[in-house]
């Protein structure tokens, strides 16, 4: 996340299956009897995971938590709900149960890149009300509230502005029940409003 712009930081991504609604749960039942299908599962969801484990914990152990994703899935796969016709809530379940293992980490490096972008913010006293809207701005400042939101709040904010999953995706995800998953997600939002102020709308 060192080089995140602030668009990176709210944007909803949607890394979707290319091949069908049923293309993922089709794989992983075949997984169960021709394990080396898993590589299909692999090959089409480990950038996205990999991705999303970096932007909370940096590239190196964005690395390890990806192949450890992966691992695990595959020692679950005769486990998996094939009626869940899309793995990706899976997968990111996985991954953010891993990723509270690192929670301290998480915490460091939104604490890094917001005193980062609030040391470059006061280098220039002069240009200051022109740099409010600033990309290093505004990514210092939403660091800094992601820092201090509870990581269980953080999840399920993560799982739907980065990973793209909806409310209901996120709570499967994470094994909550929904309606816990919406009150996370409505504090989250709340937080993140009051520390943009008014300069950005995060989504519904």
């Amino acid at each position: 996340m060192d080089d995140v712009e602030e668009a990176d930081l709210v944007v909803v991504m949607h890394p979707g299956t290319a091949h069908g609604p049923y293309a993922d749960a089709n794989l992983i039942e075949q997984a169960k009897l021709a394990p080396e299908r898993f590589t299909a599962v692999f090959d089409r969801h480990y950038r996205q995971i990999y991705a999303y484990a970096a932007r909370r914990l940096g590239p190196d152990l964005a690395e390890d938590v990806a192949s450890e994703t992966f691992l695990i899935a595959f020692d679950r796969r005769h486990t998996y709900d094939s009626a869940r016709a899309d793995v990706r809530p899976w997968l990111y379940g996985i991954a953010s149960n891993l990723i509270a293992r690192h929670a301290r980490a998480e915490t460091r490096r939104y604490k890094a890149l917001a005193k980062s972008a609030g040391a470059q913010e006061s280098d220039d006293h002069a240009d200051a009300v022109a740099r409010r809207l600033d990309a290093t701005a505004v990514r210092g400042r939403l660091a800094d509230a992601l820092r201090r939101l509870p990581e269980p709040v953080r999840a399920v904010l993560l799982l739907v502005a980065w990973a793209g999953l909806n409310q209901q995706e996120a709570a499967a995800a994470l094994d909550i029940p929904a309606g816990t998953a919406r009150s996370r997600l409505h504090r989250a939002r709340q937080e993140m409003r009051q520390a943009l102020g008014a300069e950005i709308e995060v989504s519904e």
